[in-house]
């Protein structure tokens, strides 16, 4: 009728159908109605069922648009039934965005849901090592380090499906320094538009910078809404070497600490900055005044001199972003804003 008439006529019942054929017979109008309706009826608690048909029939719009959704409401949609019915490389498309608005924890507990039903599909018993075994890279794209030890311990310890070598590698990993390599991606997921900026309030960098258990700390305010995800800040002037570290964004007004972790970072011994990173992003509100904060334990370090009291960043898609800087009470050293610690603030707009 279409090819006749130019008239379709699309339900949910037969949308999928409809573009399976339009695909097969090469009808790409009738192909941009099946995807518009699909569009159209778009919502979380279906957006992994449209993402998968998507990616069968290569409509990478569509994809697009479904992974958008998954991202704006990541747990509505891992909470629907679709979720457990989507293949492994669904799965690891997913798992690997950086942009998904859910806790890890959570997170993992639903790839579980998603291995018991796939055990299923295969015919396997749904134990430990076959949870594991349908898994397969996916488990690789948890984000354990991002986990609090307490959602660890409560989860992903007790799940049998980690090794015990790597539950115990985990453990270390959230409780001492330096941290040992553990093979899981540790860069925060955060639902944030735009790009990963950075900001370095320093013109020039000297050594000595030496540590007594007292905090560095900057103030600042920012002209827009940003997200703050991580602090770079110097390393030692004896060669590589690892510090253990305290970052902390505080409402300097309300003196409450907005967000924090405790980490640890390795560097080489150059006057470079290190990335040191919140396990979920920070929002700043503009005009508002902010406190960063780093306690570092190791040796010397660099440190930044000439600090700026304003640092604009330019951005070709976005309005200018401006940072300024006071001089904070009980910074380490008894400095000012013009020689110090914490760099470099990496931010989204």
């Amino acid at each position: 009728r279409f090819l006749y008439s130019d008239e379709v006529q699309i339900g949910p019942e037969t949308v999928m159908t409809t573009l399976y054929t339009a695909k097969k017979y090469a009808v790409p109008a009738l192909e941009a109605h099946c995807v518009d309706f699909l569009t159209k009826h778009l919502r979380a608690d279906n957006a992994f069922m449209l993402l998968t048909q998507a990616r069968l029939f290569d409509e990478p719009q569509l994809a697009s648009l479904c992974l958008d959704t998954i991202d704006k409401s990541t747990m509505d949609a891992i909470s629907a039934e679709g979720f457990t019915d989507i293949d492994i490389d669904t799965l690891c498309a997913v798992l690997e965005r950086d942009t998904l608005s859910i806790r890890e924890s959570r997170l993992f507990g639903a790839v579980v849901r998603w291995a018991e039903a796939e055990c299923q599909r295969q015919q396997l018993p749904v134990t430990f090592g076959n949870k594991q075994k349908v898994l397969g890279r996916a488990l690789s794209l948890i984000r354990f380090p991002l986990m609090t030890i307490e959602e660890f311990a409560a989860g992903p310890a007790q799940s049998g499906i980690l090794s015990d070598r790597e539950v115990v590698n985990l453990f270390l990993h959230f409780t001492v320094n330096p941290k040992p390599k553990v093979g899981y991606i540790d860069r925060p997921r955060c639902c944030l538009r735009g790009k990963e900026c950075s900001i370095n309030r320093f013109q020039q960098v000297e050594s000595r910078w030496g540590y007594s258990g007292t905090s560095d700390r900057i103030r600042f305010t920012v002209n827009r809404r940003i997200s703050i995800v991580g602090f770079g800040l110097y390393g030692s002037i004896h060669g590589p070497t690892d510090y253990q570290v305290n970052i902390q964004i505080i409402d300097y007004e309300k003196n409450q600490t907005l967000g924090q972790n405790d980490t640890g970072f390795s560097c080489d011994g150059t006057a470079s900055t290190f990335r040191v990173m919140f396990k979920e992003p920070i929002e700043i509100l503009p005009t508002v005044c902010y406190t960063a904060c780093a306690t570092l334990k190791g040796p010397d370090s660099h440190y930044g001199t000439k600090g700026l009291k304003k640092v604009i960043h330019e951005s070709p898609t976005a309005s200018k972003t401006c940072f300024v800087f006071y001089s904070s009470p009980g910074n380490n050293n008894g400095t000012s804003i013009e020689d110090g610690q914490i760099p470099e603030i990496i931010f989204y707009t």
